[in-house]
């Protein structure tokens, strides 16, 4: 098989395209820029483009596949080209698909909590040596690439609502047609897609219209707009079953699960986690692992990458990173570190990276949302709001829309490190929390410094 990737060098595709040069197909692309780690990534299995460029003279008509990438524009000269010639493409989704369609495809959607569930079954099948592929939204410790594609039965997918491609305006998770279906929580996101709640929500509902005959849902029960979808949207031919946050305890920094009797030590934390742990136990039920077998398999689980990662710590202190920047995952985010952490002082710093979270009218979502911090910092930076060309906003307006005392906002992110820096850290805990990295900042070495 010959395949070719316009765009290759992003996260998912250039981990796609080693996927498929592993599985044996031959794979080329291009891109106008690459960054690390994807430079490095494809340089090694010999699959990095000798130049940086659009180049249609690679479309051919012995081309199996070309895999047409986001960053892409619907001008692409190789695009074009491809058209011209009727070359299939496809997009991201599209081909994973392709290369699933005779597995049994699990699909893990939601607002939040996509990736941790998703990393759990992850963690779970490979301890029990079940063959299964894959599509993660992070790099995963003991997982070469966030996707892989062989021969295996079985494909858990993480479903991103984000669009396709530049050509093809559905979501991602609208393409999978799952078999098992997983929605963990639902609040508003991607704001220049989706510009009111009600047409978000629509795109979960009809994910639930895809799932295959004698499919399962399983979905979060305890949010409201989920619960709701999962009990309304018609599909006669599924089952549905709901799950909760799990009866825990809390014992020297330790979070506990309570089940049957037994007390099961986790080494992750807080009640989205542990909903997420639930949704992921039913999924497994779903792919004939029992209880025992899960929890024996899944209490070394230290999470995802980014997911309430812990950086560094020592008897006083504790520096955590997370890819919250959504007004859900914030909430949920700080407000486990501080349960986890109830006699200690808890520092929250989080990053208006995002469209939507730049967005004015959306900047309102974000009311109390760091309202369980003992200290809470927002950056942004204006160079941001110039580059995704979205109206200006001060410091006072996002502290307004935070609407609680603890909120202190900072423009430059060499000034908030340096205040960081020079606090004492004696009984403190330290969540950082961005999509993106505070404008260069390496967390890892910042939060080592602080504990050193």
């Amino acid at each position: 098989m010959k395949v070719h990737f316009i765009a290759i060098g992003g996260s998912a595709m250039h981990n796609l395209a080693i996927a498929l040069k592993k599985k044996g197909f031959y794979v080329t692309g291009s891109d106008d820029e690459i960054f690390e780690p994807s430079k490095t990534r494809l340089k090694k299995h010999n699959i990095l483009p000798k130049e940086f460029g659009w180049f249609p003279e690679k479309i051919t008509t012995d081309l199996d596949a070309i895999i047409l990438g986001m960053h892409a524009r619907e001008n692409n000269p190789e695009l074009l080209k491809a058209k011209e010639l009727g070359v299939k493409v496809y997009s991201y989704p599209e081909y994973l698909y392709e290369q699933s369609k005779d597995k049994t495809r699990v699909v893990i959607g939601g607002s939040h909590g996509k990736t941790s569930i998703t990393s759990m079954i992850l963690h779970v099948l490979g301890k029990l040596n079940i063959d299964f592929d894959y599509m993660v939204g992070a790099q995963l410790e003991g997982f070469d690439t966030m996707a892989q594609i062989t021969d295996a039965p079985i494909m858990i997918l993480e479903g991103d609502e984000y669009l396709s491609s530049p050509i093809d305006r559905r979501p991602k998770f609208h393409l999978y047609h799952p078999n098992i279906a997983l929605i963990s929580g639902i609040a508003w996101d991607h704001i220049n897609v989706f510009p009111t709640f009600e047409n978000y929500i629509e795109q979960f509902s009809e994910f639930i219209k895809l799932i295959e005959k004698d499919g399962v849902l399983i979905y979060c029960s305890a949010d409201s707009e989920v619960n709701k979808i999962a009990l309304t949207t018609s599909n006669p031919d599924i089952d549905r079953i709901g799950y909760r946050t799990p009866e825990n305890v809390i014992e020297n920094g330790v979070t506990s699960i309570l089940m049957g009797g037994n007390k099961i030590p986790l080494q992750i934390f807080g009640d989205h986690n542990l909903q997420n742990l639930n949704g992921a136990r039913l999924i497994c039920n779903q792919l004939k692992i029992n209880d025992e077998q899960f929890f024996e398999a899944i209490q070394d689980f230290k999470g995802a990458s980014k997911r309430l990662e812990l950086i560094a710590k020592n008897e006083n202190t504790a520096i955590y990173k997370d890819f919250a920047h959504s007004p859900s995952k914030l909430k949920a985010t700080t407000k486990a570190v501080k349960q986890q952490y109830e006699s200690r002082k808890v520092i929250a710093c989080m990053e208006l990276h995002t469209f939507s979270s730049l967005n004015k009218t959306f900047l309102q979502e974000y009311k109390d949302s760091m309202a369980a911090a003992d200290e809470a910092y927002v950056y942004y930076s204006n160079h941001t709001l110039e580059h995704k060309k979205l109206d200006p906003i001060t410091p006072e307006e996002v502290k307004a829309a935070f609407g609680s005392d603890n909120v202190m906002v900072y423009n430059n992110s060499d000034e908030l490190f340096e205040m960081l820096n020079q606090k004492d850290w004696n009984n403190a805990v330290l969540l950082l929390m961005s999509s993106g990295n505070f404008d260069g900042k390496d967390l890892n070495a910042f939060g080592k410094s602080i504990i050193s």
